[in-house]
């Protein structure tokens, strides 16, 4: 076998790796609300968020293309293969870090920081970073989705609270839990159509700068299973800190406030995948819909202190990750001649 072969199958190896990761580090952001509502049972909700995700995978096509050739530009070859490993490796590294601490950082922001760095450090021999594409699709996503889950969560649980004022507690909160299954299983499928696209997207890479296929957009049909496959996996094997952070320390979750930081947070992860093709963070968006949320009770109703732990992770997982990369590539450049 060739030493493309092996080179490109440890890149495909370590993309599979974090998406295993990718799945149980932000099974959270689909099931974590509807756990601590008691809408459904832990083991339920992460089989559901399994499903979602796996069919969520076949559908994020436009996001993967988006990944795979808009972010960085590599030469063919197999030294820029290790670009992309220690890219990849170094996102996986991150999302075990912060795992570790049970904060939900970004899945998507460690892969897209661990391939800047890798690539910055490797020098224009081997590769140039896209900025425009990365301020576009990354870092201005990156800045806004806070904000609009935290004001569309805002303002949706205003309406209902408005619309159901008069309602009989127990029958809404029976009501609800019933319609978080919905939300819920919609935040799982949008989960899968973003974060498996972008596993997708650097399999492909990988096949395309090693020379296996002429083209970096086109996603062939065992990568949309295998990536679907494991996310899935992944995401059924739990990843309880991270739903313990999101559902219980951020704020007191009623069915009705899940519902609605769910529904809020699967519509934004629609919009961005369908309308701009942008490969936003689940994670930034569901956390700061509980938050936008959790504020309709009043301000002190969300616990800031948390709040601000994981603004602090967001921030640094671009930046961190990249560091991880540059660190990994030095490692295993001399593998990739």
């Amino acid at each position: 076998m060739s030493p493309e072969f092996f080179a490109v199958s440890a890149v495909i190896i370590a993309a599979m790796a974090f998406d295993y990761t990718n799945g149980f580090h932000d099974a959270a952001n689909a099931i974590a609300t509807s756990i601590s509502t008691r809408a459904l049972t832990p083991r339920i909700a992460l089989a559901m968020a399994a499903v979602g995700n796996f069919i969520g995978a076949h559908l994020g096509g436009d996001v993967a293309k988006t990944v795979g050739d808009g972010l960085v530009k590599l030469e063919l070859g197999i030294p820029s293969l290790a670009v992309v490993f220690a890219g990849v490796v170094g996102a996986v590294t991150w999302n075990l870090i912060t795992w570790w601490f049970g904060l939900p950082s970004s899945s998507s922001h460690a892969l897209f920081g661990g391939l800047v760095g890798a690539t910055l450090v490797a020098g224009p021999a081997l590769g140039e970073v896209q900025w425009r594409t990365i301020v576009d699709k990354v870092l201005i996503p990156m800045v806004a989705s806070p904000f609009v889950g935290f004001l569309l969560g805002f303002i949706v649980m205003v309406a209902i609270m408005w619309i159901f004022r008069r309602g009989n507690p127990g029958k809404l909160n029976r009501g609800f839990r019933i319609a978080q299954t919905i939300s819920a299983a919609l935040m799982s499928l949008g989960h899968g159509i973003q974060d498996a696209a972008k596993t997708m997207g650097i399999v492909v890479l990988a096949l395309y700068t090693g020379g296996f296929q002429d083209n970096a957009t086109h996603i062939p049909w065992w990568v949309y299973i295998t990536t679907a496959t494991m996310l899935a996996a992944g995401t059924y094997s739990g990843g309880w800190r991270i739903i313990r952070t999101l559902g219980r320390k951020i704020i007191d979750l009623g069915p009705a406030e899940g519902f609605a930081a769910e529904t809020v947070a699967s519509s934004v992860l629609f919009f961005n995948a369908y309308v701009l093709h942008a490969p936003i963070s689940t994670t930034h968006t569901i956390t700061s819909a509980i938050m936008g949320v959790g504020a309709t009770k009043r301000l002190n109703a969300v616990r800031w202190n948390v709040a601000g732990n994981i603004v602090i992770a967001w921030v640094t997982t671009f930046p961190a990750a990249g560091l991880i990369a540059c660190a990994y590539y030095f490692l295993v450049r001399p593998l990739f001649t």
